[in-house]
Order: C-alpha cells, then structure tokens, then sequence
C-alpha cells in the first residue's frame, strides 16, 4: 500500500537524504510495497556463475522473493536452463523483458536466438531484447547485430530492441533505427559521478537516448548503484549513497512515466571476477534473499 507521507515528500522534491537512513529506509518499503515497474533478474546463487546450468526450480525459489514487488523482470539469457524465466514469470503473474545473449560464438547465438524466438511466440515475451552491450565490449560489427535484430523482429509480435550504453546508441544510430524500442542502460557510478550529481546525469543519459530514438519508446534497461567496494573516481560505494540513488530513480521515472528496470533484483557474487569486488553488490537483496536497504 502507498505511504502517503512519502509521496508527499517526494511530492515536495525533498532529497532523500535530509530524512536521513530511517526515513529512506521507509520510503524505499513504501515503493516495494507499491511494485516497481521492473528489476533485473539472476537465477545465480552461490558458488554458480552465467555458465552453469539452473534448474527450474532454483529460477522460481528466487524469482518467487521478487514477485510482491515487481510487475516485470529482465532475464539475460535464454539458454542454460535460463529459458525457463520467462515461464516462471508468467506462472507468477510477472511480464519478462527476455533477453538473448549474443556475443562473437556464431553457433551459440543461433540457440539463443531459437529459443527467444519461441518463448516470444509461446507469449512468454512482453519485449524481447536481442544482445546487451555487444557494441560496448566490441565482439559483433554494427552491421551483424541489426542482422539479429532484424531476423527476430520477421518472426515474432512483440517488441524488439538491442540493450546497451545511452552513448553507444548515438554512435550507432542505425540500431536505434533498426529497433522497435530502445533500451538503454545509465550508470554515473561507471562514469564516476559523485552521488550529489549521478541523479541528474542520469536524466541527461536518457534525453540523449530519447534524441537518438527519434520518437520510439525508450526505456531503462539497467540503471543502479553498489552499496560495497572500490570506489570509481568520484563514484563511492556506501548503503547511504545506494539507498538515495534508488530513490531519486523511482521517484523521477513514476513522476516521468518513464519504464525502468532496477539493477539489480538480488546481489551477485560471482561478478567480481568481471566487475572487480563492486561487481557483488548492486542488489536491493542481499545474495541469500534479504532485502538490503528496508525490512519487508
């Protein structure tokens, strides 16, 4: 149920972190309680990373923590036993942004993208999203991943879009264009911005994407902040800092109308290894299923 204190200081524009970390932590229960519009979802759980297999079962033990309190969940693979996401989700009564991950192995592409084609017919799909951040890590030519886009858009009716860096998307105009919705991803923490500015830089990474797409829905696709780790230049991991970024977000993107998929659902510790020791903490669950910044 809404709070309607919070919605009145938030109303009023009051920053999150004048009421201090007992009053964030109300506001952020107030928004679970309500539903956001999407998290980011990983089946992964200890000692597992994105090459192991899970188990259906595994998917809705977790899946099942974040239902109450979101309308959609992102997956990011449909292979490894990953393809069952978007049924558990449907089963709990979630709509799935379902990703299809393609990278530079041609061969494992092709299942993926099978895989994400049927789900998608099956109606398991609410968008389907074909590749994140293959431009930014450079293993596909633009010209290879509108081929993926395209081929998924003649086969499916949904919408179909490519996940990566706002920026990546004006240097490559022609994915936005290949696109039916843009999904971008918008980290000042990646960028350095200290927590005081990241809130407003973020909403000048979406109106960048917003020029690019040229009248076409953008969304969200990734957007969120670490509460452990190494600091990036001005960027501080903190509990403190985590709590108001989440807030200044969902409070700007319901007030915009804007469609906004949190990263991350739970924390990931497998990660590290990517990301560097940050890489395990940017859940609103801690990696067991304990919500971090409020007590539900």
């Amino acid at each position: 149920m809404s709070n309607p204190y919070n919605r009145k200081l938030a109303l009023a524009g009051v920053d999150p972190a004048d009421i201090g970390e007992a009053g964030m932590a109300a506001r952020i229960e107030a928004m679970l309680a309500e539903g956001l519009h999407g998290l980011a979802f990983s089946p992964y759980v200890d000692g597992q990373d994105n090459l192991c297999d899970v188990s259906p079962e595994q998917i809705r033990a977790r899946m099942s923590m974040l239902a109450p309190h979101t309308n959609w969940v992102r997956t990011f693979s449909c292979t490894r036993g990953n393809e069952a996401a978007p049924v558990v989700a449907s089963e709990l009564g979630l709509k799935s942004m379902v990703g299809v991950w393609i990278d530079d192995d041609v061969e494992h592409n092709e299942l993926e993208l099978a895989k994400g084609i049927e789900l998608a017919r099956q109606g398991h799909a609410g968008i389907l999203a074909i590749g994140n951040e293959v431009l930014l890590r450079e293993e596909l030519t633009e010209d290879q991943l509108i081929a993926y886009i395209e081929r998924a858009k003649a086969e499916v009716d949904v919408p179909v879009g490519y996940v990566d860096a706002y920026f990546l998307f004006e240097n490559h105009p022609r994915v936005a264009a290949a696109c039916d919705v843009v999904l971008v991803n918008c980290y000042p923490f990646w960028e350095g911005y200290p927590i005081e500015h990241a809130h407003i830089y973020m909403r000048e990474m979406y109106r960048r994407a917003q020029r690019v797409a040229e009248g076409k829905k953008v969304i969200i696709a990734e957007t969120g902040w670490p509460n452990i780790g190494t600091r990036e230049r001005g960027a501080v991991p903190s509990r403190i800092n985590a709590m108001k970024y989440f807030i200044d977000a969902v409070e700007w993107t319901r007030e915009e109308n804007i469609d906004l998929f949190y990263f991350a659902g739970f924390d990931e510790a497998w990660k590290v290894a990517k990301e560097g020791d940050v890489g395990a903490y940017w859940g609103l669950w801690d990696k067991d299923g304990k919500p971090k910044y409020c007590s539900m």
